[in-house]
């Protein structure tokens, strides 16, 4: 996985040096920070398309690994420190006060893990887990003026249970058009609802699977790294990529559903910006 990261990151950065700083650099993004896409050009409607390719673990705490190919971007409205964004299943609103406190909220849709998501049939038995609307709200608070360093909070509520998550980052040659790198380091909770929906064995499915009863109590889910890249090849098209790896709690690691102590995906995508 480490070896796959570095080859990433160096395609990467050779593919930076032939980035144009044009028009891109006009673009002035709510923040500078590349994990918080922005395709409007300070104002008024930004529309960017395009596709990604992601290798990923095929489920949570699952030890196989699956290719696949998702669309990007997505449609916003911007006026003044206020954007409105459209992006997949998520529809949201985020907004800039006093330079350094980013706040977001956003309605989503979370699937559930189906049986078929292991080919090698682990999940046989389990059923699929509860699907559901969520609530996402997050602050983001900026230590220097450049956004160099910030701390991040999210908390992600619904149907499905509750999911808390709380890091810090650093941007590292980030422009103001929101290109350049961002590393992030964060650590996860959840409640009861949340963790059982993903690592949890109750008695039906005890019976179905043959796996123990599990439950999985609320509290420390796990900790975890983030790499997040963006960069303008041209006026238009947009290049992005990211990489995780999250490490389990033993709570989680000792569930019978957890094949693997950590979660790990990278990829890689391009965008074209209207």
């Amino acid at each position: 996985m480490k070896k796959i990261v570095l080859q990433v990151a160096t395609f990467l950065g050779a593919l930076s040096c032939f980035g144009s700083s044009t028009a891109a650099e006009t673009r002035t993004a709510l923040v500078p920070l590349p994990s918080i896409d922005d395709f409007t050009n300070g104002d008024g409607w930004g529309v960017g398309l395009g596709l990604s390719v992601e290798y990923e673990t095929a489920y949570e705490g699952s030890d196989e690994f699956e290719l696949e190919v998702d669309p990007a971007g997505g449609v916003q409205w911007r006026n003044g420190e206020h954007l409105f964004f459209w992006a997949g299943e998520a529809i949201g609103w985020r907004t800039l006060a006093r330079d350094a406190w980013l706040f977001q909220t956003s309605v989503g849709y979370e699937e559930g893990r189906e049986e078929s998501d292991s080919e090698d049939g682990r999940l046989d038995g389990l059923g699929e887990s509860n699907s559901g609307v969520t609530l996402l709200l997050e602050v983001r608070h900026a230590l220097v003026d450049d956004w160099r360093y910030f701390l991040d909070g999210r908390v992600l509520t619904g149907e499905i249970g509750t999911l808390g998550i709380f890091g810090a980052g650093t941007c590292l040659g980030c422009e103001p058009n929101g290109t350049g790198w961002e590393i992030g380091a964060a650590v996860t909770f959840h409640d009861g609802k949340y963790a059982n929906r993903d690592f949890g064995v109750n008695t039906r499915q005890s019976i179905a699977s043959g796996l123990p009863e599990t439950d999985v109590d609320s509290g420390y889910r796990s900790i975890g790294v983030n790499v997040n890249y963006r960069n303008y090849l041209n006026e238009n098209w947009q290049i992005f990529g990211e990489a995780l790896y999250e490490a389990y709690g033993s709570d989680v690691s000792d569930s019978p559903i957890s094949r693997n102590d950590y979660e790990a995906e990278i990829g890689i995508g391009f965008i074209y910006v209207f």
